[in-house]
């Protein structure tokens, strides 16, 4: 099921949401998102949460805003400005970009889930504690610079999982000689997932939203139809032949639905995840 977040909630209250609208406890999801952010939320139902690890959740899309002249110690607009500094030239902005796209070394914010011995980062911080978070490299495929003023950035990243779009606004801001940080934030995509065709919190909320087939969620996967036979076998764990394709497939029943996730060992597939039959 794909949701469109409004802001104001934390990823969790969705959850939670679907949980009562949908009326199972089993509900799982594809990357959270800061209560102050909009846009997708991947969610997995019922037997469907198994499918968690085969999701194509890459790269991940979003709309951001970036503020100049402040920096703030959340790296977005709900923290407490901690430093400000004067405006960046649209030039240092545009090479500054270049800087932070590609593979690069991204010290996560003070306000992450990151752990330091054991210790959140937001835990300590809240308690005016500092942690020395290491950087982890992430992946920055591309900038797309929407409006550029003097004030602010409006821009589409496209980025890989674990980069941090606030830790992106705070360096831009320094790179440029200035300050920055996250004034907006919208996930548009998540691999092959698209904010366009989610729902809506209050339809979740209604009990009117229905889940999209187990099947959706690993669309990009080759998809073998199997005889009513091998999906007796598949069902119980058992190795079938493999004569359609080799590496990781969704093998479907005669009407297209999900019966299990499997890869192929030699000349047969190997059932990793079954999903149990409605």
């Amino acid at each position: 099921m794909l949701v469109d977040k409004p802001a104001g909630v934390t990823s969790h209250d969705v959850v939670n949401d679907a949980r009562r609208g949908l009326r199972t406890r089993r509900i799982g999801h594809a990357g959270t998102l800061d209560p102050f952010a909009t846009g997708l939320l991947v969610l997995l139902v019922g037997h469907a949460t198994r499918l968690l690890p085969h999701l194509n959740g890459e790269p991940k899309v979003y709309r951001a805003t970036i503020a100049f002249g402040a920096e703030t110690d959340t790296d977005d607009v709900t923290g407490s400005v901690t430093r400000t500094a004067g405006l960046p030239d649209a030039s240092r902005v545009r090479e500054s970009i270049g800087t932070l796209t590609g593979s690069i070394e991204q010290v996560p914010p003070a306000y992450s889930a990151k752990q330091v011995e054991g210790r959140r980062a937001y835990t300590a911080a809240r308690r005016g504690e500092t942690l020395t978070l290491a950087p982890v490299r992430v992946t920055v495929h591309a900038w797309e610079i929407r409006e550029l003023s003097d004030e602010r950035l409006d821009t589409v990243i496209t980025c890989g999982g674990g980069t941090y779009i606030r830790a992106l606004a705070r360096d831009l801001g320094r790179r440029c000689d200035s300050a920055a940080h996250l004034a907006s934030l919208r996930r548009m995509r998540s691999g092959s997932f698209d904010v366009a065709n989610a729902i809506s919190v209050e339809a979740l909320r209604a009990g009117t939203a229905m889940a999209q087939p187990a099947l959706a969620a690993v669309a990009h996967l080759p998809a073998v139809t199997l005889s009513a036979a091998d999906v007796s076998h598949v069902r119980q764990g058992r190795t079938i032949a493999a004569t359609e394709s080799d590496g990781t497939a969704a093998l479907v029943d005669a009407t297209g639905v999900l019966v299990a996730i499997a890869e192929s060992v030699g000349e047969r597939w190997q059932p990793r995840v079954v999903l149990p039959d409605a």
